[in-house]
């Protein structure tokens, strides 16, 4: 089965909403928020900046479909115990070659569920870098949840599960992890629940940026690569003949 890939357009993040990083929420009147760092309007649009860095990238939002504005809730850190940057990296990235999901997307996904904290615990119970409940873990036969490598093992089997189920439509299986796959079954897609969509756009936001980074530093790269070839002199065969 061919790796699980994908790059959503940032265009998407104006249709889910959610949390993004910034410092206000655009209250939209579909009831989605779309978090970002400040506000312009051009036009009949509203430009919602993702960072104080105007190429950082934005979201253009009919001025219409705006409610409110409202300051932003804090972002969600990196706990006081996280796992171990090269340690996690390694396991996502053994995750992502043996159940063939995108690393960049299981590293969101950690990220949004726990800010890649192997002990951290929710109010409902949840556990560990990708937040199992107990139950769903004793199912995917995870025995350990705050073992960061058991842990990311079981999460990203079901999470390949769901993007399985729904045809690798990565909006729908991030409703199903959070809000369970009966919810999106019922809604026929995201549950119109605040916390499901903000999640969903948190962990889509947190991936483009991934990928956006990824594509700039190719593109750096191919530049300088090209800089340093040699010019090729234009030799036919003729002028090569007549040099003899």
């Amino acid at each position: 089965m061919r790796k699980i890939f994908q790059f959503v357009a940032l265009g998407l993040l104006a249709a889910v909403g959610g949390q993004l990083y910034a410092a206000e929420l655009a209250n939209l009147r579909n009831g989605f928020s779309i978090r970002h760092e400040r506000h312009e309007v051009v036009g009949t649009t509203t430009r919602l900046y993702m960072s104080a860095d105007p190429a950082s990238g934005y979201v253009d939002v009919p001025t219409a479909e705006i409610e409110s504005f409202e300051p932003a809730p804090p972002e969600l850190k990196d706990t006081a115990a996280p796992a171990k940057s090269g340690d996690l990296r390694s396991i996502v990235n053994a995750a992502s070659d043996q159940h063939q999901v995108d690393a960049d997307f299981i590293a969101s996904v950690i990220r949004a569920e726990s800010g890649n904290n192997s002990h951290a615990v929710s109010p409902k119970g949840a556990q560990g870098l990708m937040q199992l409940m107990p139950g769903t873990a004793n199912k995917l036969g995870v025995r350990d949840s705050f073992d960061a490598a058991d842990n990311v093992d079981g999460g990203v089997r079901y999470l390949r599960d769901l993007l399985l189920l729904y045809n690798n439509d990565m909006v729908k299986a991030l409703a199903a992890y959070n809000a369970g796959p009966q919810r999106v079954q019922q809604y026929k897609g995201v549950p119109p629940y605040r916390e499901t969509r903000a999640y969903v756009a948190r962990v889509i936001t947190d991936y483009n940026k991934k990928k956006l980074a990824e594509r700039r530093q190719t593109q750096v790269q191919t530049r300088r690569a090209q800089a340093a070839k040699p010019a090729m002199t234009d030799r036919s065969p003729d002028s090569i003949a007549g040099s003899e």
